[in-house]
């Protein structure tokens, strides 16, 4: 939101009361409470009227700082707020000296101004950020005078923080737009417009910059953001009310920052294995019976293309009907049995669900008598005709509710489905009223929190914490809690294609740790060009759903070809299976996503800053999908020498490349020093990972220790491998109860190999161990 006209003056009406002096301070153990009048206090006079800014900053967890800003402190404070990690105490450390107050956590430093009030943030002695004249204030748009204040009818509370020379800022959840997001103004406004707009599925009030500090806005209502727009040297953020709370979190990395951030609003939960292989949907106003089913699944196996889950769309339930949780009987009389048979296939199932139930729905009547969904301000039932007739949408603020809709989900989980498509979610009223008594317009964005949260724990509740997923599409801050994430609603050509990769990239910058999208576009039906180069992008995702519209999408309604591309992308993503399945269980630990932008992984290269059509899968892969008719790919790699894994070309870094690739190829580089566990297998996403894994180790550099570990599918290490290159030799370490290898990639013939056997394969070296054992090899 803009308030002001050009740099001297407001618009018209408004008004900006800032800071205007620390009139007095009271330091405590973990906080620090500020005076800020918004006039200079030359005598007593001037302390009988105006506004009065309450600052408070606290340090709740180490290289963080909580900025709190007031006016009127009596305001009620509804729900709800966001679920954060508890404070922490001990971490504050305060100075005061004649003319500033000194606040730390850890290397992260705030100087506060006495004379004006001015707030700077330090890292050690690097200046990070600042705020100050008219950067912090309570605004008002409809300003008439003391005398004539409307309350906070016309308030908002806005702050501006600087931008450097170069500075760069991501994240604000997914967002389709322009990468680097200086130059926009963003609102944290949940809303279900595609891919190819404005708006967001997933808006999240937290941005990361390349100078390695992160905001957290911390509030679930709508934030304006302005990014180098208002002010073209500051990022702008404001929200309407009384009172204003941000963090301001330390890295010093951009990986570090996100590690804090989501050590506050929660890390991501580690997915199954088998939510990692590939899925297929039947699409959504397709027409489908179990013959159809069983068609495309046969169809899948009879061409040897690995498939881990089968997903029913909207119309497992009979039209005019959703959601009521009950398969339509014309087209699926022994629904039960089918499960079984497809179950027995070895396949998971996923069901769609949403949280809005049509009147035509047999859950209608059990809802509004037992006041299980929102309501009007009258106390009618809110209902609209969007999406199905006579809508009504589930109050999640309501136990009862809660515990209704759950018994819903328990009984497809009892069944047979093992998860959710948890769909829509953002079209929430801003006019209702909740159980709990929730401000509605605060509710728009934080509805999707509880709707996902709600089917997560049913399904950590009946499957285990381990098993539960789901396919979300909406989502707030804190919703990584509860993966995975799918783009929406993109069309099927390139520019899809890009902006999908560019909003996820936006989205694993906003602290979430897996996401995914529709392979071949949503809307429409791609040409089988643009399918073929889409399966390879979705297949080195995270994870991956070929999913459609109004058509299929399964590879042979394309042509044969496709087929092959699926087949080798999907056996592809399975044999690399040990190497990504660790890297989502780092990623559950740490917050650092498992698809990432270049700028996050490499963030002193330049070259990086601005790219978004190619990103590291996990901490080794680069992949650059193609966007192009023509075959053309393009790409950067920065420095440092790099490693196809399908082919074994090795290239130089810090330049860019441009050259032609079949459907079955792909820019997909291995960085160097790196070690990748490949599996012995390649047509299931669920196997033993540490039998008769292979450790690649690609362009190790001298007296660097490369090293990598293998999980087993209970997340428990089960092999170790680490590789040391001195001059003319290698050191070879493994640690393992199962046979492995080790191939030294691109290497040439040794002079001498000890401690193990080992075969030649062109320029590799490949050393076979047993188990545990260490091997020498010399050149």
């Amino acid at each position: 939101m803009k308030f002001s006209n050009g740099c001297w003056l407001q618009k018209e009406r408004c008004e900006c009361f800032s800071p205007a002096e620390v009139y007095f301070s009271k330091i405590e153990k973990d906080q620090v409470t500020i005076c800020a009048p918004t006039s200079k206090i030359t005598q007593r006079g001037d302390t009988l009227g105006g506004i009065n800014l309450t600052i408070v900053i606290s340090a709740p967890y180490e290289e963080v700082l909580r900025v709190q800003t007031y006016h009127h402190m009596g305001v009620q404070k509804k729900a709800p707020s966001f679920e954060i990690a508890p404070a922490e105490s001990g971490h504050l450390k305060t100075e005061e000296t004649a003319d500033k107050l000194i606040i730390s956590s850890g290397s992260l430093r705030l100087e506060v101004q006495k004379e004006n009030g001015a707030l700077t943030f330090y890292r050690g002695e690097e200046k990070i950020t600042a705020s100050g004249w008219r950067d912090l204030a309570y605004m008002k748009t409809d300003w008439k005078g003391f005398a004539y204040d409307k309350g906070p009818e016309d308030a908002y509370m806005r702050e501006q923080l600087s931008l450097s020379v170069g500075e760069l800022i991501y994240g604000l959840g997914e967002r389709f737009s322009a990468f680097v997001k200086n130059g926009q103004s963003v609102d944290i406004w949940n809303e279900d417009g595609g891919t190819s707009t404005e708006q967001s599925y997933k808006n999240i009030p937290f941005y990361i910059s390349n100078k390695g500090y992160g905001v957290f806005v911390n509030h679930p209502e709508c934030v304006s953001f302005e990014v180098a727009t208002e002010m073209v040297t500051k990022v702008e953020f404001s929200v309407p009310g009384e009172n204003l709370d941000y963090f301001l979190i330390n890295g010093p990395t951009m990986k570090e920052v996100l590690m804090r951030y989501t050590d506050i609003t929660g890390k991501p939960s580690l997915p199954a294995p088998w939510t990692f292989g590939l899925w297929l949907s039947t699409s959504f106003t397709t027409n489908y019976d179990e013959k159809t089913v069983n068609s495309f699944v046969d169809g899948m196996f009879d061409r040897k293309i690995p498939l881990s889950v089968f997903h029913f769309d909207c119309f497992w339930m009979k039209d005019f009907n959703w959601c009521d949780f009950t398969w339509d009987s014309r087209v699926f009389p022994d629904p039960e049995g089918m499960l079984k048979r497809l179950k027995a296939k070895g396949l998971k199932i996923c069901v769609w669900i949403n949280s809005y139930v049509g009147q035509e729905s047999s859950m209608f009547k059990e809802g509004v008598e037992g006041g299980y969904f929102l309501k009007r301000p009258n106390g009618d039932v809110w209902q609209w005709d969007m999406w199905q007739p006579g809508l009504a949408i589930v109050d999640f603020t309501n136990p009862a509710a809660c515990e209704w809709y759950g018994k819903k989900l328990e009984a497809l989980l009892d069944m047979g489905v093992d998860c959710f498509k948890t769909d829509f979610g953002e079209r929430i009223p801003t006019d209702a009223v909740y159980y709990d008594g929730s401000d509605p317009v605060k509710m728009h964005n934080y509805y999707t929190y509880l709707y996902n949260k709600v089917v997560f724990d049913v399904l950590k509740k009946k499957k285990g914490e381990k098993e539960a997923i789901l396919f979300a599409r909406s989502a707030t801050a804190g919703g990584q809690k509860f993966p995975v994430h799918w783009g929406g609603d993109c069309w099927s050509d390139y520019e899809s294609m890009e902006e999908s990769l560019r909003g996820g990239l936006s989205l694993t910058s906003s602290g979430f740790g897996y996401w995914s999208h529709d392979i071949g576009g949503f809307e429409s039906t791609s040409t089988p060009d643009v399918y073929k180069r889409w399966c390879a992008f979705g297949l080195l995702s995270s994870h991956s759903r070929l999913h459609g519209s109004t058509s299929y999408r399964v590879p042979w309604a394309y042509d044969e070809e496709a087929v092959d591309v699926v087949r080798y992308f999907a056996q592809l993503k399975a044999s690399l299976m040990p190497y990504l399945y660790r890297n989502a269980i780092e990623t559950s630990k740490t917050g650092i996503p498992m698809m990432r932008s270049m700028v996050l992984e490499f963030t002193e290269d330049k070259n990086c800053a601005y790219l978004a059509t190619q990103y590291m899968l996990g901490d080794s892969l680069l992949v650059a999908p193609i966007f192009r008719d023509d075959s053309i790919a393009e790409y950067y790699l920065p420095e440092g020498t790099w490693t196809s894994l399908l082919t074994g070309e090795v290239k130089e870094g810090g330049k860019w490349y441009k050259e032609k690739h079949g459907y079955l190829s792909i820019p997909l580089y291995v960085k160097e020093g790196s070690i990748v566990a490949m599996g012995a297998r390649n047509d299931n996403a669920v196997y033993d990972y540490a039998d008769g894994v292979t450790f690649r180790a690609y362009a190790l550099k001298d007296g660097i220790k490369a090293e990598t570990v293998v999980y087993g599918t209970e997340n428990e290490k089960e092999a170790s491998a680490n590789v040391v290159k001195n001059g003319s030799s290698y050191q070879i370490a493994v640690e393992s109860n199962k046979a492995s290898k080790v191939a030294l990639m691109n290497v040439g013939t040794p002079k001498q190999v000890t401690g193990a056997s080992y075969t030649q394969d062109g320029e590799n070296v490949i050393v076979a161990f047993d188990g545990n054992g260490k091997a020498e090899v010399v050149f």
